[in-house]
């Protein structure tokens, strides 16, 4: 007599949940990716026939949050033991029961180096300097390490050493062209002449570039390349067009900003927009010429200022966190996608098919399913 088996129930993301992993990489994608509110994504469902209340959606993001932080985790070991890091930090509103509003909490972003290609969020309930020192305890602890940021004051405890290392501050030259950019209307003339001299310090970053593709194509394929060959790579050739051309260029910018200073009161008024600009760029002076030192740096933190684009425009169409666990689950979830999206990996494929292994998943093999690393099942 034929026997009738009933297959074992394959381990769920949430326990005793009912919503498949689809789904949930749907909900989180969803709002995370594509920007959308639980509660527009509730009507979407609706229009649908299909009838998940908002408060749902939220459970099931914070409990996906909870399975994947194991993989967050491991990001985060992986980005600290990166040679540099580029972090910026933007604020979002934060729902406070106890103040009957919100209050401002903020978003960190640690973008890891080549080695570490993993982009990290991190939510504190504000700006305090405890945010970044936190993160970054230990860091340098073993060398010497590069932090490209903006000027924010939190920092200089970590470039004290205060969290345990040796930290060299990055300064971003982005930050110093837009102070130039914005005195453009109160003074055109030497505001042109400042953006033409940092316009001379970016074109030698694109000749770097230009040299290093050999005119063209893929900058990963040609890094590919050019190490099976032996041959020169991008930070090899860029430290060398530095020290030929940069270094002269930016003690050319020195001495011009110095001489609009000479003179009694100088020739700029110190509050004024040109004034302002070439005040901060000055005391920025130092962090400012370190990318010429090393081939690894960046002449800007602009890599770190786009990857929080996703939760300003987040931002505009959500409006707040429900709360800081809220702000916790977004962190998570957010380091997955943006990493998902800095390695060209579809962030839906690639949830649905994490979700659906990461409860089986041998702990000391979490590594495969890192973004950068990830293979779907055949």
């Amino acid at each position: 007599m034929p026997q009738i088996a009933t297959a074992e129930k394959p381990l769920s993301p949430i326990e005793k949940g009912l919503a498949a992993p689809g789904l949930l990489a749907h909900v989180i994608v969803s709002k995370h990716a594509d920007h959308l509110p639980l509660h527009r994504l509730e009507k979407i469902l609706q229009r649908h026939g299909i009838d998940i209340a908002r408060s749902t959606m939220c459970d099931w993001a914070a409990h996906s949050a909870e399975a994947l932080s194991p993989l967050y985790d491991r990001m985060v070991q992986d980005v600290l033991a990166s040679k540099v890091i580029h972090t910026d930090d933007t604020p979002v509103d934060v729902l406070d029961r106890a103040l009957a509003g919100t209050r401002t909490g903020r978003f960190w972003v640690y973008r890891g180096d080549k080695a570490h290609p993993h982009d990290v969020f991190d939510y504190t309930p504000s700006r305090s300097r405890d945010g970044p020192m936190t993160f970054l305890k230990d860091w340098s602890k073993d060398q010497k390490r590069f932090l490209q940021a903006d000027a924010f004051g939190g920092y200089d405890g970590i470039y004290a050493g205060q969290a345990g290392g040796n930290v060299v501050e990055v300064a971003c030259w982005a930050h110093a062209r837009r102070r130039f950019h914005e005195a453009r209307h109160s003074d055109p003339p030497r505001s042109a002449e400042a953006l033409a001299h940092i316009r001379l310090l970016y074109d030698v970053e694109h000749q770097a570039r230009q040299q290093f593709t050999a005119g063209g194509g893929d900058p990963s394929a040609a890094s590919r390349d050019a190490a099976s060959q032996g041959r020169p790579g991008l930070s090899d050739i860029r430290l060398a067009l530095r020290r030929e051309l940069s270094a002269g260029r930016l003690d050319q910018f020195k001495s011009w900003l110095e001489g609009l200073q000479a003179a009694a009161g100088g020739p700029v008024l110190p509050k004024s927009p040109m004034g302002q600009a070439i005040t901060y760029t000055l005391n920025q002076w130092e962090a400012l010429c370190v990318y010429v030192s090393d081939g690894d740096l960046a002449i800007d933190n602009n890599s770190a200022e786009n990857a929080l684009r996703r939760i300003a425009v987040g931002r505009k169409n959500w409006l707040f966190a429900g709360s800081d666990h809220g702000g916790r689950t977004a962190a998570i979830l957010l380091s997955l996608i943006a990493t998902c999206q800095r390695h060209q990996v579809n962030p839906f494929d690639y949830l649905r098919d994490v979700l659906t292994r990461i409860a089986a998943h041998p702990h000391h093999r979490l590594a495969d399913l890192l973004p950068d690393r990830w293979k779907p099942l055949a």
